[in-house]
């Protein structure tokens, strides 16, 4: 473990779909202790598979709330294992993923208010939750709600204009809506509603942390402009709604001080203070510091491409944020749920599970893979609504089958060709001064990262650090509680690095199969 330089250390947590993460930085921003908790392997009672419980219908998909308060348990265990001094922790904050939600059982703030630090979080509060499996992004069972709510309040353009994004299946208000529809009773014994981001806040002050503008624009309920509920949506999706919610605040919102279990159990200051949790997301915003110009790819569980807007800009396809640094300006993000998880399962049955061998496919196979394309949908995919695998050959044709080299290629070149072209409809504008800032698990792997910077025609850029949701939680922390300008608190952050610049001929390639692959979509 690294020795502070700085007079103050921040902590960054990830609640992400498959593990949870944190990360200690200095005053320099320099990086002192990682740690990580994987659901599968480190809980594997609680049964998940890449962190969730994929239901036999195959659209409800869900993750086991107490999961979340065992693995904070064990990771802070981790820490105090390696000597990790907590009583140096100015601050706290971090990212949940996003648009899952948290169901407090009525009492629950009574029990949060009086744990014992002689007893893990788990223990106390496995009766804590009127919903013990939580919905999480990953679910798309909720297309009913979804049109109610449009209707409600005029269609979804409207509701676009309100909320920055049409009815999608994922988002909180329409999971809550289905929730009070058809668990009336458990819906009736919540006394409070959080998502993952301030149910991770509320674990470490002890009391109901409230949710932040920007995780909060991604509930189909925030007020984007008004930076408040729409009472419109909440009336749509549930009584007592706006009460079960609390007030939402700005993202950089000092939200308490760490609580007396974690003064007593883990010897952190009782000075020690939290920051609003955000969203996964717009904390790799904050984590990779980006210029203006750029594009974010985050290659995780969900692939994301999102930028810095100045204005909202509403339409019926990707989603508008309040943008968690400054609250005045907006961020765009396109999120694609058929990710990483699809990236393993192609290394799995074509490459032998062995991630050099996916490597070497790629690059000993050509750009535009002599024409073969394959559309990769293993979960209902958002956009489009689509599930499903179909393969075309050079004359658009279906074919049954890929060669294994081909296969690999295949699903990352119809990846990325749907994020380019989806960013693109939100207002990406790939130019010269362009960079692709990549982050998440996949970033580490400078083939895929060529095929990236090949299909975006830009050059690609990482950091040092690939766990950009949960650093951007140490900056937001010191941002948060020191009142400087966000540009001055990441002054130490790494210069990326350039990993992959285009080929020679590239632009040329992938503008035809963009082309292409726009049709080819559309048979799905």
């Amino acid at each position: 473990m690294a020795q502070a330089t700085g007079s103050g250390v921040y902590l960054g947590f990830d609640f992400s779909t498959q593990q949870i993460k944190v990360i200690a930085v200095d005053d320099d921003s320099k990086v002192l202790n990682e740690a990580a908790v994987k659901f599968d392997t480190d809980l594997p009672e609680f049964k998940t598979q890449g962190g969730a419980h994929i239901h036999n219908d195959k659209v409800t998909v869900t993750a086991p709330t107490l999961m979340w308060v065992k693995a904070l348990d064990l990771l802070m265990d981790q820490l105090k294992a390696s000597s990790f001094d907590f009583s140096k922790v100015v601050a706290i904050s971090g990212a949940g993923q996003q648009h899952g939600s948290v169901y407090w059982k009525s009492g629950a703030r009574d029990t949060l208010q009086h744990l014992d630090p002689a007893k893990p979080l788990h223990q106390q509060l496995q009766d804590s939750f009127s919903v013990t499996d939580s919905p999480i992004w990953m679910d798309s069972s909720t297309t009913q709600q979804c049109r109610q709510l449009e209707t409600a309040v005029g269609g979804p353009m409207r509701l676009a204009e309100i909320t920055g994004a049409r009815g999608f299946e994922r988002y909180t208000g329409n999971q809550i809506m289905k929730i009070s529809q058809t668990q009336s009773d458990a819906y009736a014994k919540t006394e409070r509603i959080s998502l993952v981001s301030s149910f991770a806040a509320t674990l470490f002050c002890g009391d109901y942390a409230p949710i932040d503008y920007s995780d909060g624009s991604g509930m189909n309920l925030l007020d984007i402009v008004n930076k408040s509920w729409s009472p419109e949506c909440l009336k749509a999706c549930g009584d007592d709604l706006a009460l079960k919610l609390g007030e939402p605040v700005p993202s950089c919102t000092v939200v308490g001080k760490v609580s007396r279990y974690l003064v007593d159990r883990y010897s952190f200051s009782p000075a020690c203070q939290v920051v609003a949790f955000t969203g996964d997301n717009p904390a790799s915003l904050a984590g990779l510091a980006p210029r203006e110009g750029d594009a974010i790819v985050s290659l995780g569980t969900s692939d994301t491409v999102f930028l810095w807007l100045t204005e909202q800009r509403a339409g019926l396809e990707g989603h508008i944020f309040v943008n968690p640094i400054d609250t005045n300006d907006y961020m765009a993000l396109v999120c694609f749920k058929n990710g990483s998880l699809t990236r393993e399962r192609i290394q799995q049955e074509s490459a032998g599970c062995s991630w050099d061998t996916f490597s070497s496919y790629l690059a000993d196979t050509p750009m535009g893979n002599n024409g073969n394309i394959g559309i990769y949908f293993d979960a209902t995919e958002i956009q489009p609504l689509a599930m499903g695998t179909s393969r075309f050959n050079s004359k658009d044709e279906k074919v049954g089958s890929f060669s294994p080299e081909v296969e690999v290629r295949a699903v990352l070149e119809s990846q990325f060709l749907a994020r380019r072209m989806y960013a693109e409809h939100r207002g990406m504008s790939v130019g010269p001064q362009t960079r692709v800032l990549a982050t998440g698990g996949a970033s580490s792997n400078k083939e895929i990262l060529q095929v990236l910077s090949d299909v975006f025609n830009a050059p690609v850029y990482v950091t040092e650090v690939p766990n950009s949701a949960a650093l951007g939680g140490c900056y937001r922390a010191k941002h948060g509680v020191t009142g400087l300008k966000f540009s001055d608190v990441v002054k130490g952050h790494p210069e990326p690095v350039c990993v992959a610049t285009p080929s020679k001929g590239a632009s040329e390639m992938y503008q035809s199969m963009s082309e292409r692959y726009k049709k080819l979509e559309q048979l799905m």
